[in-house]
């Protein structure tokens, strides 16, 4: 089996390999592979954008995908931080938000197949939103779950591999859009919604059997709201782990931008550079992904400073070339997302095993819950860099994108070395 040879490739090969162990690893890497794989069939920037498109939606429902999708997925942590952390077992938060989100799935298929126009907008949107505060359920369990049953050094491997495999099935469908292997026909794209929608209900299944013990200690549990916000104010560490993740935000608002410098350029114009952009950015996922998570088991630290420094170098560079030519041809844009993706992915790496890996006190889904909710706020405010492209053009966008990716990796630099914990 793919994940116990992977287990088995990362665990110290001085001790006998537990059965149990590779058990629990397998589970996780099943299950988390299952959700990238229907994550980017379900794509809203790309695959949902263009089946609105198709139906007939409207322009306001196509553009409150991407904000519903984001801020649904964070926003409702802080509240769901609470229950999570009061249960001695939590895979159960993960496992129903999976099977969810495979309903949801479903239901966006039923009404492609089934209306069209601001109907089909209206009902995949509402399916969108419950799908997306079903994904906050996975998100604010998964790294709780994930400490307590996967060991420390082996957490990073497990994701990047997952999202490997995930960016992989991207990379196929991806290709056999452009090449015309799959028509692109709204029939065609509500039935690869539809298994997404089954791939999520088979990893909330799988995830169902983890063996997760039993944290006793949470049954006396008596949280406040107060209690929510103690992280913040009391732990040194998790306030700069915030300040370095809010200005990482960067690598992940940057690609829109890349794909509007390119559309001013003539070569770009009229979407002939969606093909190249979208393998761009697959390739890189399939071939840092792993590092990434390998390098992060080491030190999420310096994961988190070589992924920010080349963040800036690569954004920097971007709105440089912007402001010399006015615009970059599809191929130069291709070449820069392909580094910035290579950048995200060390950036998403790093901060994802650092709060993992991170001393919480037995309160790691109240710390994920909090961390999420305050990044799913500064999001929401950063859509206002859309304004600042209309006033001044993407290639400024990049260049502040650039100073807070530099400025992120030197406040990294501040970050303990978790990984050195005992």
């Amino acid at each position: 089996m793919i994940a116990e040879r992977l287990h088995a490739l990362v665990a110290d090969s001085s001790a006998e390999t537990d059965s149990g162990e590779a058990r629990r690893f397998s589970t996780h890497f099943v299950a988390l592979a299952l959700t990238k794989i229907a994550d980017g069939l379900i794509d809203p920037k790309i695959v949902l954008s263009w089946l609105l498109t198709a139906l007939g939606a409207p322009g306001y429902i196509i553009g409150a995908l991407v904000p519903v999708r984001e801020s649904g997925a964070l926003l409702p942590q802080l509240a769901l931080a609470r229950q999570i952390q009061r249960r001695p077992r939590r895979k159960g938060f993960w496992a129903i938000g999976s099977l969810v989100q495979g309903a949801a799935a479903l239901g966006m298929a039923a009404a492609a197949l089934l209306t069209s126009g601001a109907t089909a907008g209206w009902l995949i949107l509402g399916c969108l939103a419950v799908l997306a505060v079903a994904r906050s359920s996975c998100s604010a369990s998964h790294k709780d779950v994930l400490a307590r049953t996967v060991e420390k050094g082996t957490r990073g491997a497990l994701s990047g591999a997952a999202g490997t495999i995930g960016a992989v099935a991207v990379f196929a469908f991806a290709a056999a859009i452009g090449t015309g292997i799959v028509p692109r026909e709204t029939t065609t794209i509500a039935l690869v919604i539809g298994i997404a929608g089954i791939l999520w209900l088979i990893a909330g299944s799988v995830f169902f059997t983890l063996d997760e013990a039993a944290d006793e200690a949470a049954r006396d549990a008596r949280i406040s709201l107060a209690d929510l916000w103690t992280p913040l104010r009391e732990d040194r560490e998790f306030r700069t782990y915030i300040a370095t993740r809010g200005l990482m935000i960067a690598t992940a608002l940057a690609p829109p931008f890349l794909v509007m410098l390119s559309e001013r350029s003539s070569e770009g114009s009229g979407g002939a550079a969606l093909g190249p952009l979208m393998v761009a950015s697959a390739s890189a996922t399939i071939l840092s992904s792993y590092v990434w998570g390998r390098l992060s088991d080491r030190s999420s630290r310096r994961t988190l400073q070589f992924s920010g420094v080349l963040a800036a170098l690569t954004l920097g560079g971007a709105a440089a070339t912007g402001w010399a030519t006015g615009g970059i041809g599809v191929w130069t844009a291709a070449t820069f997302l392909f580094v910035a993706q290579i950048a995200y992915e060390g950036t998403r790496s790093g901060r994802k095993i650092h709060l993992t890996d991170m001393r919480t006190g037995g309160r790691k889904a109240i710390y994920t819950a909090l961390s999420n909710t305050l990044i799913g706020a500064l999001l929401i405010v950063g859509s206002g860099f859309g304004l600042l492209a209309d006033a001044f053009g993407p290639a400024a966008v990049l260049a502040v994108f650039a100073m807070m990716a530099a400025l992120g990796a030197l406040v990294a630099t501040r970050l303990s070395e978790v990984q050195a914990d005992t």
